[in-house]
């Protein structure tokens, strides 16, 4: 070899290499090929379809086109991957059981829901259908970007304006690298209806928008049963979805019969008869005698003959179970959002819409208005050479050249070339009395046309009472009834319904035994009092957390290994007040690994985060969305040093201040914003330098009115949130509190004055008491007995909770002061 051979040479690693070229080839296939841009729910080769039909003029309301014709089009200047492809996706546009509302429109054989391919290309003839124009329009004026095609000869947009809400109505499917999508269609009235309810209402939840979406709407028709597989993909963007077809039993004459009319989603026809018929055959399902396929242009008709003394509706209940007459339709809401595949809940999908279409409007707004006043200028010219017609024919007589006479113009009459042009270009019969008027009417129109442009552009809120009137009026022109109907299953009774929606008190011992109460439980007293018993704990047990949270909360454990898993509040087993509670591991599958930190999410929000914290005060902030989907077996949540443990969690906005605070008493203010943000399985960064022997014991967010600071002794202040200076992160902070090393802070949350603080001991003991007996005080002072401990007993954490309604103070037996909830039934005290 030569050493200009070796030279050229260039050498790799394999492994490397084959990692880099596979991730390519992935994202290649993701984002180019597979997955749906979430703005207008349209892969590269649909997008580059309609738009080469576009382009030829190949609309509505003209004459068909041969489909060779268009895939030759597309095929050679945008799409060169072969003309198959593109064939089939035209064809699929056209077929109105794989669409909700078809984008092409097609004549000649399209195939059919049987399975039947199409003709070749050279049969066929397509067009746009009306809606697929609704996608295009506006295409013109600058609304999108456009790149250069395959060879760089030609320009093509890299999403369509998209006034008609394609990914929600139509759906999609994809299988990609690793990854695919599974888009149900649903009804296009229901969509825009639900569009504008979110400009009319941006605070509007998910839940509400499904009493105006209430599920899929298939071009099949069919049945769903159940809505618990529609919330989880309308909420998280997956769920399960079960279809069942319609049938109908007819008992008239000697024999019954079974009579199917509507068949699942993307069920092939022809292939589930096959299936009944293997059945029968196979004597799987007895009592059929014979199945006709009677279909025809108006609809499915599939009868199914049935034997003398035969059951119908057992039968049919078999071929729902056995057959593809009840089908399973996975979901799975995976789009392309700002050039990153993402899975999307129903309220986000929308936003997504809403956000493309108002940089659409804006953009073609901008684009009206110069074009009215690149005119209005015309115009002025114009207008100004009609009044002075004699000096402008003179000046323009006396000019040898037409750009002489320009710049005689010009100079003269103070105009620019446009104007200049465009008087040049004048005719005479413009000269005309009534030509003239003509001219100022355009004038009239155009100085209202852009007052109502400018106004549009002056408020986004114009903006969004455009595309509110737009996806009305399109709903009003296009859209047609529900096809599918949703019925409840007995089968899927959702759990969460029969669960009253309160408030309860949970605990968690250091044993990892929980329980919740109900909040009621805990009668208000007076800082000082002894308080009742709350929990009873086995020997050397005690408890370690306590927290309210709604029923339907979902319960996020962490563990000291980094872990985390889901557990929703009802399935914790309530007990009684001195009772134990139940072994959390009967719950959770843990490994080897026990649950430091709980808390409780009622949705999981792309805006918020979760700050980790661990004992070596190390913290990460990781978005709240990536742990959106339960696993039985949990999941990472970040990485530990060796000797480290997660002790706090935390849930956050972006721009939150935040209050460190340590075992000894120390606490440090810093802002969020300076911690990195990451993902799971991230390793943390230091929040708060330690001590030798402290360890951080909590994260509060500034908040509310005042600091509440508590130790294990029972004494406790409040402080205002002033007396801590912000420090850079990473620095040792400033003292909080007095303490002693045997006996730390226990905890430190924000407070507001009308709050009440429940508080529990090491030994179960609760006690309950307003947050404005508690006297707020300096920085480095030791506080105020807040709970009485007997010699032993420790404090070991307590909630925040809402005073609801007045309260009526009581004695004990002992004396002390204790405050009863009027609403709550009397009861008596624990010694």
């Amino acid at each position: 070899m030569t050493s200009e051979e070796e030279g050229r040479i260039i050498p790799v690693n394999i492994e490397e290499e084959m990692k880099s070229s596979y991730i390519d080839y992935a994202m290649s296939v993701i984002i180019g090929r597979a997955i749906p841009d979430v703005r207008d729910g349209l892969k590269p080769v649909h997008r580059r379809s309609l738009f080469a039909m576009g382009e030829m003029g190949n609309t509505h309301d003209k004459p068909f086109k041969k489909s060779a014709r268009v895939v030759g089009d597309v095929m050679g200047k945008y799409h060169p991957h072969g003309d198959a492809s593109i064939y089939d996706t035209v064809v699929k546009m056209a077929q109105p059981f794989a669409y909700r509302h078809t984008l092409v429109e097609g004549q000649g054989n399209f195939g059919s829901i049987d399975g039947d391919s199409a003709a070749a290309m050279r049969y066929t003839e397509a067009r746009l259908d009306p809606v697929a124009e609704e996608l295009l329009e506006d295409i013109k004026k600058e609304t999108v970007d456009f790149v250069p095609n395959f060879d760089e000869s030609l320009q093509e947009p890299s999403v369509l304006p998209g006034k008609f809400p394609n990914l929600l109505v139509n759906g999609t499917t994809g299988i990609a690298v690793g990854m695919a999508t599974n888009m149900p269609p649903h009804n296009l009235g229901e969509v825009s209806q639900a569009i504008a309810a979110v400009i009319d209402n941006p605070e509007i939840t998910t839940d509400e928008l499904m009493n105006i979406i209430p599920g899929p709407d298939f071009p099949t028709g069919g049945v769903i049963l159940g809505t618990a597989g529609i919330k989880n993909a309308y909420r998280d963007g997956r769920g399960k979805v079960r279809i069942r077809g319609v049938a109908e039993i007819d008992e008239e004459g000697k024999k019954s019969r079974i009579i199917i009319s509507e068949i699942p989603f993307q069920v092939n026809k022809a292939r589930m008869i096959e299936q009944m018929a293997g059945l029968v055959r196979d004597k799987k399902i007895d009592g059929i005698s014979d199945i006709r396929d009677e279909s025809d242009k108006d609809g499915i008709r599939v009868v199914i003959e049935l034997k003398r003394a035969s059951q119908p509706l057992t039968i049919l209940n078999q071929l729902y179970k056995h057959t593809a007459l009840e089908n399973t339709f996975g979901i799975i809401n995976l789009s392309i959002v700002d050039g990153q595949p993402k899975v999307l809940g129903l309220r986000p999908i929308i936003d997504e819409y809403l956000r493309h279409r108002r940089e659409v409007v804006r953009r073609r707004t901008e684009f009206d208005l110069r074009k009215a006043e690149d005119r209005m200028h015309i115009l002025k010219g114009l207008l100004l050479a009609l009044d002075r017609i004699d000096e402008v024919i003179a000046t323009i007589r006396a000019s040898k050249t037409s750009e002489e006479a320009s710049t005689a113009l010009i100079e003269q009459f103070g105009l620019d070339a446009v104007q200049a042009d465009a008087i040049l270009k004048m005719q005479l019969r413009r000269l005309a009395a009534l030509e003239h008027q003509k001219i100022l009417d355009e004038r009239d129109v155009l100085l209202r046309e852009i007052e109502r442009l400018s106004t549009i552009l002056a408020d986004e809120k114009n903006i969004l009472a455009v595309i509110k009137g737009e996806i009305t009026v399109l709903g009003e022109k296009y859209a047609n009834d529900r096809r599918t109907k949703i019925t409840p299953y007995e089968g899927e009774i959702d759990k969460e319904d029969l669960i009253e929606k309160r408030d309860v008190v949970i605990s968690l011992t250091g044993d990892n035994y929980i329980k919740s109460m109900p909040l009621e439980t805990y009668r208000g007293q007076h800082r000082g009092g002894r308080g009742i018993i709350g929990m009873a704990t086995k020997e050397n047990d005690v408890v370690r957390t306590v927290f309210t949270a709604s029923t339907h909360d979902y319960l996020l454990c962490f563990t000291s290994a980094g872990r985390v898993y889901w557990l929703k509040v009802y399935d914790i087993p309530e007990a009684g007040r001195t009772s134990r509670g139940k072994a959390i591991v009967n719950l959770l599958n843990l490994n080897e690994e026990r649950v430091t930190a709980i808390i409780p999410v009622s949705e999981f929000s792309d805006e918020k985060f979760f700050l980790f914290a661990t004992k070596d005060g190390m913290v990460v902030k990781i978005p709240q969305a990536e742990f959106s989907r339960p696993r039985a077996n949990g999941i990472n949540a970040i990485t530990l040093r060796e000797t480290d443990e997660l002790v706090h969690v935390k849930s956050i906005d972006a721009t939150s201040d935040l209050i460190l605070t340590t075992r000894h008493g120390q606490s440090l203010r810093f802002n969020i914003e300076t911690i990195p943000l990451r993902h799971r399985n991230a390793l943390g960064v230091i929040g708060i330098k330690l001590r030798y022997g402290d360890l951080l014991q909590d994260v509060t967010v500034i908040e509310k009115d005042h600091l509440l600071t508590i130790t294990e002794r029972g004494y406790g202040k409040r402080t205002e949130f002033d007396e801590f200076m912000g420090h850079g992160r990473a620095t040792m902070g400033v003292r909080n509190i007095q303490t002693d090393y045997s006996a730390g802070v226990v905890s430190s949350k924000a407070i507001s004055c009308d709050d009440e603080v429940l508080l529990m001991s090491s030994s179960g003991i609760v006690m309950r008491t307003p947050a404005s007996e508690i006297s707020i005080q300096k920085r480095g002072t030791r506080g105020v007995r807040i709970m009485k401990l007997d010699n032993g007993d420790s404090l070991v954490g307590f909630t925040i909770v809402k005073a609801e309604q007045e309260n009526t103070v009581v004695e004990d037996e002992e004396g002390e002061t204790e405050q009863e909830d009027s609403s709550t039934e009397k009861e008596s005290v624990d010694q």
